[in-house]
């Protein structure tokens, strides 16, 4: 083991100093929504790879923290710390005892193992990660648990390392995001089947969401299209209010980390005088409570307009508070498939309805409508096109138009 007076100049002529390659985690079918918001980060975009799932770049660890702050349509940034062939696990452990876990984990950090082997001789996944905890317990005299439950100190954030085996190729991975990104800090109400802000980021994106505009989430549930819309509408970072894995890092730099906050405060959007754009209601009086609480915690009163209201007894012109001089925006729907209209008790006439009553009363507007099944499609009588996305691991559609 290396003396632990030299780690300092090592983290910072390896860690801090270098050019590193990292991993972008998306949701299939949003990888170039992804891209596009990546590339507006000032980040070199050169050696920048969009494969199925994610994207690939190369930054230092200060793009890695701004890349977490700002990206809306990801899951997880990856840092990637070594690649390596074994094929046998003398070959694996005698690439692992060379390893330096001590420029990127904490001595006492909880650490959690995820291990996948494809096409590679060495398959057994959980005899790979007894290795390497067995490596980083005696790299950094810690218990290396591999679930972090059974630590006194809760508070400290659990450090995922992925290991990849595929055709006999090893790939070490550090996780720099922590909970998945989708969780923004705002909301701490469940619901049933919500949409995850991710999802909402890219579906707003894809519908052409103009925060000049008015947005009616009249399905609102747990209020993510809303919520979503808001932080675009503010410019307040996808991650303003959480925190990364990054910031337990021994090479995390809070000065840093704080003069990207502050610059990112800079472009916070002045609340507009003109009053909410953004308008949610559902027919559940209890959703629209929570929801309105969430709004009040984050100071978003002056951007959301809540209410409780059935879809089908709602028009544009009736909301109080829109705008009457420029009405038509977008509407954005995620049905609940006859859960909470419970008076609908057939998807295809709840769908059915839902294209009625759209050209009915929202000409002009645009519409972004989650659908469980690709039939249904056919169910708005209005020209629409279709985006295929993955939620909760089935496959969805979006619709998207302009009811003409």
């Amino acid at each position: 083991m290396n003396d632990t007076g030299n780690i300092e100049k090592r983290i910072k002529r390896h860690v801090q100093g270098k050019t590193h390659s990292f991993f972008i985690s998306t949701l299939p079918g949003i990888e170039k929504i992804c891209f596009n918001e990546l590339s507006r980060l000032g980040i070199p975009m050169a050696d920048t790879i969009v494969s199925n799932g994610g994207i690939e770049f190369s930054g230092r660890l200060h793009d890695c923290y701004l890349a977490n702050l700002k990206l809306r349509t990801a899951n997880r940034i990856l840092m990637r710390l070594d690649t390596f062939a074994a094929s046998n696990f003398r070959q694996l452990e005698k690439k692992l005892i060379r390893f330096p876990w001590e420029l990127y984990l904490q001595k006492n950090a909880l650490i959690e193992l995820n291990v996948t082997s494809k096409h590679s001789r060495l398959i057994h996944t959980d005899a790979i990660a007894e290795r390497v905890k067995a490596n980083i317990k005696e790299r950094l005299d810690t218990s290396a648990d591999e679930s972090g439950k059974n630590h006194k100190d809760a508070d400290r954030r659990i450090q995922q390392i992925f290991i990849r085996a595929e055709n006999d190729q090893f790939t070490v991975s550090i996780d720099s995001t922590g909970m998945l990104l989708h969780k923004r800090g705002l909301k701490i109400q469940g619901g049933q089947a919500p949409v995850r802000e991710t999802i909402a980021a890219a579906i707003l994106c894809l519908a052409g969401y103009q925060p000049v505009e008015p947005l009616i989430d009249p399905m609102c549930g747990t209020g993510t299209f809303s919520l979503e819309a808001a932080m675009i509408a503010n410019n307040i970072p996808a991650g303003w209010f959480r925190e990364f894995a990054f910031m337990d890092w021994p090479a995390f730099k809070a000065s840093r980390w704080k003069h990207i906050r502050r610059e990112a405060e800079k472009s916070l959007m002045p609340v507009p005088v003109y009053g909410p754009m953004i308008f949610a209601s559902d027919i559940d009086p209890e959703n629209s409570r929570k929801l309105q609480q969430v709004i009040v915690k984050n100071n978003l009163s002056e951007t959301i307009s809540v209410f409780s209201s059935d879809f089908f007894d709602l028009y544009p012109e009736k909301i109080h508070g829109m705008n009457k001089e420029k009405s038509a925006g977008l509407i954005t729907l995620n049905p609940p498939y006859g859960l909470r209209l419970e008076n609908r008790n057939s998807i295809d006439t709840l769908f059915a309805d839902i294209g009625k009553k759209l050209k009915k009363d929202f000409k002009g507007w645009k519409t972004a409508i989650l659908v469980p099944d690709k039939h249904l499609v056919k169910k708005f009588p209005f020209k629409i096109t279709t985006h295929d996305l993955f939620h909760g691991g089935l496959k969805i559609t979006l619709v998207v138009g302009r009811i003409i």
